[in-house]
C-alpha cells in the first residue's frame, strides 16, 4: 500500500505542481515578454506537452485511487455508504476532471481558433471568450488545492 500511495501522491503532485507553475512562473514571465506571437507559441508548445502530463496523472490518480479506496474498504459500488469527506473529495476531483475536460476538449481549441483570426474578424462572443478563457484554469488550480486538502483530511480520518 505504501508504493500505491506513493505513486498517487506524486501523480497528485506532478499535475498541481504543473499548474502552479504555469500560473504563478510560466504566464507572468511571458506576459513581460512583449512578443505575443512568441509568447502564445510558446505557451502552446508548453501547454501541449502538460496536457499528456497531465492526463496521464489523472488515469494513475483514478487507479491507484480506487484501489487505495477498496483498501480502506470504501465500497466503491455503493457510494451511499461513503464517508462524508470521501464524497467531497470525489466531488472535487470529478469537478476538476470535467473543468480538464472543458479546458482541453472545448475552450482551448475555440480559443486557439479565435487566435488565427484577424482581431477585426472576431465577434463580440469570441473576444469575451478569449478574455475569460483562462478563468478555467484558475479556477482548475483552485479546485486542485481544494482537494490535496481534502485528501489530507481524509487521510487523517
Amino acid at each position: 500500500m505504501f508504493a500505491l500511495v506513493w505513486i498517487h501522491l506524486l501523480a497528485a503532485v506532478v499535475w498541481v505542481g504543473g499548474m502552479v507553475f504555469l500560473s504563478v512562473v510560466l504566464v507572468p514571465v511571458l506576459k513581460r515578454d512583449g512578443d505575443f506571437a512568441r509568447h502564445v507559441a510558446l505557451f502552446r508548445t508548453v501547454a501541449y506537452r502538460f496536457r499528456a502530463v497531465v492526463w496521464g496523472a489523472m488515469g494513475i490518480l483514478v487507479a491507484t485511487g480506487s484501489v487505495m479506496a477498496m483498501g480502506r474498504s470504501i465500497p466503491l459500488t455503493e457510494p451511499w455508504q461513503w464517508p462524508t469527506i470521501f464524497v467531497a473529495k470525489i466531488s472535487m476531483v470529478s469537478f476538476l476532471f470535467t473543468l480538464t475536460l472543458l479546458h482541453d476538449l472545448v475552450v482551448g481549441p475555440q480559443v486557439r481558433r479565435i487566435l488565427g483570426t484577424a482581431e477585426a474578424d472576431r465577434s463580440s462572443r469570441d473576444r469575451m471568450l478569449v478574455r475569460y478563457s483562462a478563468l478555467v484554469p484558475r479556477l482548475s488550480l483552485l479546485v486542485a488545492l481544494l482537494v490535496l486538502l481534502l485528501a489530507v483530511v481524509l487521510a487523517r480520518t
